[in-house]
């Protein structure tokens, strides 16, 4: 029988820690580095990280929807990022490290309007998280892709701190924890 893939596209600070998180996850069949949600063809990091594109730095992740749900995927992408801070993550400041779900269909919208509305109670301040319909998305440079796993020793702490969030609350998706 035949996996049934399907994809999630989120953008929420660095793709580096983004990567590292979503990448021990069960179900989850591949984590690329990239850029989506603006308007330059074939953008570069240079063009990205110096706001000439409207691309924010995300993850594409396939996944196997029998194994894990949007809806989870979701849930951790909130965990592991502060939602309601505009074009900022941590150190990590600019409109490319801004909140964004790339939605590939009226379905996933749908369910992302629905968590980030249940998410309102739980901020004082208003979620900044942007959602866009699907147009395209560009894998980042090679030496962007799985940063965290080849260069351990010089991830930002965030990336670890990305994945301390998550280990606990949901140790049951996770796999090679470390």
């Amino acid at each position: 029988m035949e996996k049934q893939i399907q994809i999630a596209i989120f953008g929420g600070g660095c793709f580096w820690g983004i990567e590292a998180a979503f990448s021990h996850i069960k179900g989850i069949i591949s984590v690329t580095s990239g850029y989506s949600g603006g308007d330059t063809d074939e953008p570069t990091y240079e063009e990205v990280s110096n706001e000439e594109t409207g691309h924010a730095e995300v993850v594409k992740i396939e996944y196997d929807p029998k194994i894990i749900s949007y809806e989870t995927l979701l849930d951790i992408f909130f965990v592991i990022h502060n939602p309601t801070l505009l074009n900022r993550q941590g150190p990590d400041v600019g409109t490319q490290y801004r909140s964004i779900i790339i939605y590939m269909n009226e379905d996933q919208k749908k369910t992302a309007e629905r968590i980030i509305n249940n998410l309102k109670k739980e901020y004082d301040d208003p979620i900044v998280t942007e959602l866009k319909p699907f147009k395209a998305f560009y894998p980042a440079e090679n030496y962007h892709q799985k940063y965290f796993e080849k260069n351990p020793e010089r991830a930002p702490k965030s990336c670890y701190a990305k994945l301390d969030k998550i280990k606990e609350k949901y140790k049951n998706y996770f796999k090679n924890i470390i």
